[in-house]
């Protein structure tokens, strides 16, 4: 089991912050005192320790990226296994329910996936490191002027591990530059045409 992903340092991320980000308990923690913290654990020495169990539902990380591209560029970045490549991991992703794949995340190890909803150029839903992590990742896009807003949320992290804490905060640092990298690898391709 690949655990590199998250040896992490717990920080808060503010909204407005990077791409629209919040670190939350299933809600928008914007209007209870700012974005959540390290999930309620405590921190010495900036590392994250042990918290014990957690009421209530699990919690959601959930971010958003205006892109100046429209849906249907979009939609290819997440679904295009070399576009995908371009700005986050490559794999072998295809827009059909049902569909098992694996993404290659470099130092965090190839991660076993399965498509669970697709809605063309909405939505794309899959399960994200089957038998590590067991979480879901959503992408749901929506126009805007002339390009498109790509929000994501990415549920299901067991806080009563350690390895789901850490990677609960690691991935709550780490999404919003991700998200950076989707405009960039759209403004190369159109580049190149």
């Amino acid at each position: 089991m690949s655990t590199g992903v998250f040896a992490v340092v717990a920080k808060r991320i503010a909204p407005g912050q990077g791409a629209g980000a919040s670190m939350d308990k299933g809600t928008d923690s914007r209007g209870a005192g700012g974005a959540a913290g390290p999930i309620g654990g405590r921190t010495i020495g900036g590392a994250l320790t042990g918290v014990g169990p957690r009421p209530g539902p699990p919690p959601v990380l959930r971010f958003d990226q205006y892109i100046p591209h429209p849906p249907s560029a979009v939609w290819r970045a997440l679904t295009d296994p070399g576009l995908l490549a371009l700005w986050w991991a490559s794999g072998d992703v295809r827009p059909e329910v049902g569909h098992r794949f694996t993404l290659d995340v470099g130092a965090w190890g190839v991660q076993p996936c399965e498509v669970t909803a697709v809605e063309p150029e909405r939505l794309l839903e899959y399960h994200f490191a089957e038998g590590v992590l067991d979480t879901v990742i959503t992408w749901s896009l929506e126009a805007e002027d002339e390009g498109t807003r790509l929000h994501l949320s990415h549920s299901g992290f067991d806080l009563d591990s350690l390895q789901g804490r850490l990677a609960y905060s690691g991935m709550g640092n780490g999404w919003p530059h991700v998200l950076n990298g989707v405009e960039r690898a759209l403004d190369a391709v159109s580049a190149r045409s």
